[in-house]
């Protein structure tokens, strides 16, 4: 069984016996019954059946050891935690997402540098950068929310050749995307909260190690920090992940159908889908995805122009989350990213194409 949709749907299945369940089960508890030999599980806090079958899942998925967390950016601070010391240094990037370069500046006493993930002269960025004295390189591919792509091996083959390790914020594309891994990567972290769970219902995070070493140091981090999630929520996102792959291909019919559609709109100053083969991202997207998701970004010509639009529209919701079922919009200059303050993040839902093509021409005027 390798095809995404029967792995996605056999994903933290029990085992088949007679009277077990299909579903995969929701286990509430914070004690087990203790046993004088070793056993799974014995306290809340150190394991769940619910989300080893979630981590499983992933796991798979990602081709490495899973753990899961609270939220995406619970597992990046995880990680940090655990494979940096107090005068390390890191590089992030300038153009991912915002609260994780917070994060590195404002709570740890690192030595933090800023790169682009690929700036428009095509030098000083992540892919060919000097790495000598960086103990780990995380980058974010697509970037959020510029969708710009880095080649994944290059960073990989610098970093290594420097004693650096390398994560890869994989939220964007999902498991199902990119396998950041297979282009040696040391770790994969994610925001489930978005396309993987798919039902903006849960919040959730993820990390995937190659190596079973640092999973281990990983699960005694999260056992003694307490950077635990709930039972209920991995039960969710194990729920969505069954239909991850059905929503991703309906997702990315829309981004490329808007893509179509507003192609040389008089209206649309910039267009980014890495999908389109137009796009500057595609000639790297199309080395290392197998899927281009379902997130473009627009760029209108101010923030009331862009909120104009959204009020407009009758399918796309004012939302700044990305991944669900229905199609959103978010204008991220609010949240001070460093781009035009018309530019729009739109995370195409599943609704039907015509509909949506329909709707956004219409807000567009």
């Amino acid at each position: 069984m390798t095809g995404d949709g029967t792995r996605c749907v056999r994903a933290g299945l029990p085992e088949e016996t007679p009277g077990a369940p299909v579903p995969p089960q929701l286990v509430m508890a914070s004690q087990f019954h203790l046993a004088d030999g070793p056993t799974a599980d014995f306290y809340g806090r150190a394991g769940n059946p619910t989300w080893r079958a979630l981590e499983s899942a992933i796991g798979d998925l990602d081709g490495g050891d899973c753990l899961v967390y609270p939220s995406g950016m619970a597992a990046i601070s995880a990680l940090l935690r655990t494979v940096t010391t107090p005068g390390d240094t890191v590089v992030v990037p300038s153009d991912g997402y915002y609260l994780a370069r917070r994060y590195t500046h404002d709570f740890l006493t690192l030595a933090v540098r800023e790169l682009p993930t690929t700036p428009p002269d095509a030098r000083g960025n992540l892919a060919d950068a000097d790495f000598a004295g960086v103990r780990l390189v995380l980058i974010e591919t697509p970037s959020n929310p510029g969708l710009d792509v880095c080649d994944i091996a290059a960073v990989v083959e610098r970093a290594h050749a420097a004693g650096a390790l390398v994560a890869v914020d994989n939220t964007t594309a999902t498991p199902l995307g990119q396998r950041p891994l297979e282009f040696g990567a040391d770790f994969v972290v994610a925001s489930d909260t978005k396309a993987l769970a798919g039902h903006s219902d849960v919040v959730l995070g993820h990390i995937t190690a190659a190596s079973p070493e640092w999973a281990a140091r990983l699960l005694a981090e999260r056992t003694t920090s307490g950077a635990i999630p709930g039972p209920f929520e991995t039960w969710l996102a194990l729920r969505g992940l069954g239909t991850l792959d059905l929503r991703l291909a309906r997702q990315a019919e829309n981004a490329a159908a808007l893509h179509a559609a507003l192609r040389g709109h008089p209206r649309v100053r910039r267009l980014r889908w890495p999908g389109s083969p137009d796009d500057p991202a595609h000639a790297v997207a199309v080395r290392q995805m197998r899927r281009f998701g379902g997130v473009l970004t627009i760029e209108l010509e101010s923030a009331e122009a862009a909120a104009e639009f959204v009020e407009r529209s009758a399918l796309i919701a004012s939302a700044t989350s990305f991944g669900g079922l229905h199609t959103t919009a978010d204008r991220r200059e609010r949240w001070g990213d460093a781009v035009p303050p018309g530019l729009l993040r739109i995370s195409c839902g599943c609704e039907d194409p015509d509909d949506l093509v329909a709707d956004v021409l219409a807000a567009l005027g």
